[in-house]
């Protein structure tokens, strides 16, 4: 794939390019060109904190860049200098999370939140005149009205006035500084706050088609910059919800909890909605610059991308139960759905010559790239192949004939299923329903769709596919020891579904009471047990966080010296189960709202649950790890947005075409884990940070471009593909599979604390 050139064209064509048109604003083109990405490498080390720095942006004009860390100080650096202007000592007992400068100030606001659930202002003019260490300034605002951490920040272009902050107590609230500067405590007998513009402690969903009912706690928001009324946010489930400011309620008290609004949109990767699972959540969201799409980052998944509009069919929408559509089997599909035959594909697109000569020359460069994909298959090099179709469909697929386009889908589906990462059975599966939709008496479609739904455990519908692809291709022998290898596999399901299994020896029955994870245990810690901050027991009387429970710990170390793992580290795992001594069912139930808003009343109770549909995803960004952290951030790269960056916990940060998924560059940038990543407002110049006590500047200074780059952590020796696939592994293996010593977490259990970056989902910390 490094001869296949990138979509946004020749650097010197570009530049020439503002002769000929000058209202083409080709600065925002070169800012992130491909051909300088390439050559990103670390510049330089900014040095001055003592713990891990949480959090780091930039100033509107990129002049200041502010930065948050476990040492509870907020620093300033010049970077023009690379210097440290302040370092400010703001009185936070617990870790900074998130950090902003406050717009239409002149850069001399800057406001903070922490683990300790209070957001803070400071005023830079005060230290005017003072070198780095004269740093005691007083808090020129104080807001000590949320109950948990507080995980992120979010201001709006042009309003000096408002700061929002999203916290894992379930609630999005608006501070405005017009109005007051300080609140008081959680839980004061006298608190009457009305500051929440979004109440969701009622509002986290299992799956698409349960009702709302849990806490959601708040990991992320933003506002969009060129739509400031529209507000994103995600937090302890998989679904982004998408609001209107306009359209919400007046702002209230954290006396009573209200029922979620109305959202705008649901924002879910579809084979991500009905999973049920609680431990998956979202660590960061963001618009793109054009605020016309969105980006997910998931604990233990993918970066995902989605349209922000559905309304003019750039979007696909889909409810609950159509994840389950897609895998059965129909005969006919709709043919209002096939695609329009090659030759009128064609002949709708070459009004003129040279235009025909051009979509020729890409039919011609599809056709290559399909024959690279179909060659990788057979020699096993499945990533590369992946691109290679990722080129042809996503890059040109507006372009290329219903056949080519078959093939290619086909023959990524296969690949994806070969090389097995997380979730590429359920990428196998939409690629063989879209191929279907165009040819559906392909044999392929069918065969790959049975063995990608084979490796997903769903055994009756895999046969009914094979039975079609066996109809289809008789005589193919690989379709038919497909088909015996799913009646073999359903039959063994049934008999131990039964409570038969092949060997004859008799099932073991679990443990009495319902068993959760090590997963549910962290994360219902974090979404529920310090919820008795809300407000007095008498408001809480329907809720569970009290309920008594009883805890067995197990846990066993293995060494496995074949295994990818890092140095001193012990491959262990551990099982943590719970039994319930008391009844859970009194959870708030009901719905209401177009999103699903929980409700009390009788009437509410009796209605059915009507989900909301959700926006799918239209791309995925594989190869970094996001497991060890909670802030873990993705982010768009440049002014128009066409690249995308997320940190890892291998220490890297990676980068990819947006457009494509095409990884361009992997950079060492931490010694442990890059959380963040921020993209300077108008150069060709990316911060980043994470466990270490320093932050990274990367520019485009490397001599050669290439996909790999060192930095201060040590030089980049690693195969691409190794690290790439020693990720997955870490994304695969079981969310109750920690890599951590036994001593330290028995201390940790011992003490009951669970320090930042100990254990999922926590960050780290100093310790």
């Amino acid at each position: 794939m490094e001869a296949v050139p990138f979509h946004d064209g020749n650097i010197h064509d570009l530049i020439e390019s503002r002769c000929l048109d000058v209202r083409q604003d080709v600065n925002h083109s070169l800012q992130m060109h491909s051909s300088l990405v390439r050559r990103l490498s670390q510049e330089t080390e900014l040095e001055g904190h003592q713990g891990c720095v949480n959090s780091i942006a930039w100033n509107s004009r990129g002049s200041l860049l502010v930065s948050g860390s476990d040492d509870t100080r907020i620093n300033i650096w010049s970077y023009s200098s690379r210097k440290l202007l302040h370092s400010i000592e703001t009185g936070h007992c617990a870790n900074i999370f998130c950090t902003k400068f406050v717009p239409e100030t002149s850069d001399e606001l800057v406001v903070s939140g922490a683990g300790d659930a209070e957001v803070r202002l400071f005023n830079l003019s005060q230290l005017s005149g003072r070198g780095p260490e004269d740093n005691a300034v007083p808090p020129s605002a104080l807001y000590q009205c949320h109950t948990r951490r507080v995980k992120k920040l979010a201001v709006e272009v042009g309003n000096p006035n408002v700061v929002w902050s999203a916290s894992e107590d379930g609630t999005l609230r608006q501070h405005d500084f017009r109005e007051g500067t300080s609140c008081p405590p959680a839980g004061s007998a006298h608190q009457e706050c009305r500051n929440i513009l979004l109440d969701l402690r009622s509002g986290a969903k299992k799956s698409l088609a349960d009702p709302p009912k849990q806490t959601f706690a708040l990991k992320s928001c933003d506002i969009s910059s060129t739509r400031p009324h529209l507000l994103l946010v995600g937090g302890s489930d998989a679904f982004a919800r998408l609001y209107d400011r306009r359209m919400l309620p007046p702002l209230t008290s954290c006396r009573k909890r209200t029922s979620p609004p109305p959202c705008v949109n649901y924002f879910c990767p579809m084979h991500l909605s009905d999973r049920g699972r609680t431990s998956l959540h979202l660590t960061h969201v963001t618009f793109s610059p054009d605020g016309e799409e969105v980006l997910l980052s998931y604990s233990g998944e993918h970066v995902y991308l989605m349209n922000v509009n559905h309304a003019g069919g750039s979007a696909v929408q889909y409810t609950s139960g159509d994840a389950s559509k897609i895998m059965s089997f129909i005969p006919i599909l709709n043919g209002l759905e096939l695609q329009q035959p090659a030759s009128s594909v064609f002949r709708s697109r070459l009004p003129k010559r040279r235009k025909a000569t051009a979509m020729l020359l890409q039919h011609e460069k599809c056709s290559r790239l399909t024959q690279i994909a179909e060659k990788s298959l057979e020699e096993g090099n499945f990533y590369h192949g992946i691109e290679a179709c990722n080129e042809v469909l996503d890059g040109y697929g507006r372009d290329i004939g219903p056949i080519l386009r078959h093939d290619c889908l086909c023959t990524r589906a296969a690949l994806l299923l070969k090389r097995n990462w997380k979730n590429d059975a359920h990428m196998a599966i939409r690629d063989c329903y879209n191929a279907r939709k165009i040819d559906n008496s392909s044999f392929r479609a069918h065969y790959y769709m049975s063995e990608a739904l084979s490796q997903l455990a769903k055994h009756k519908e895999a046969v009914e596919f094979a039975m079609a692809a066996h109809s289809l291709a008789p005589s193919n022998p690989e379709v038919t020891a497909q088909l015996e290898s799913v009646k073999r596999k359903l039959a063994a399901a049934e008999s131990e579904r039964n409570g038969k299994p092949n060997d004859g020896a008799p099932r073991s029955e679990p443990r009495g009471g319902r068993v959760l994870s090590l997963s549910d245990i962290l994360y219902r810690s974090e979404g529920n047990s310090e919820a008795s901050q809300d407000g007095p027991r008498s408001e809480r009387e329907d809720s569970d966080y009290d309920e008594e429970l009883e805890l067995d710990f197990e846990t066993s170390i293995s060494g496995d010296e074949e295994q990818d793992i890092e140095p001193n580290i012990l491959h262990g795992s551990v099982n943590l189960r719970i039994h319930r001594r008391s009844d859970s069912s009194r959870e708030v139930e009901g719905a209401n709202g177009s999103c699903g808003s929980p409700s009390s009343s009788s009437q509410n109770e009796r209605l059915p649950y009507q989900p909301a549909a959700v926006i799918d995803m239209k791309q995925r960004y594989v190869g970094h790890c996001n497991v060890g952290t909670d802030i873990k951030q993705a982010s768009f790269l440049g002014q128009r947005g066409e690249y995308v960056a997320s940190g890892s916990d291998d220490g890297r940060w990676f980068i990819w075409e947006k457009r494509t998924g095409r990884l361009i560059k992997m950079l060492q940038g931490d010694e442990a884990v890059v959380n963040c990543v921020q993209c300077h407002p108008s150069d060709c110049v990316v911060a980043t940070s994470g466990i270490d006590s320093t932050i990274k500047l990367w520019t485009p200074s490397a001599s050669v471009p290439s996909i790999v780059a060192g930095g201060a952590a040590g030089p980049e020796t690693a195969n691409i593909s190794s690290v790439l696939s020693a990720n997955q592994r870490r994304l695969s293996h079981n969310r109750e599979t920690i890599l951590y010593s036994r001593s330290e977490i028995l201390e940790h259990f011992r003490m009951h604390e669970f320090t930042e970056g100990s254990l999922h989902p926590f960050e780290c910390a100093q310790s």
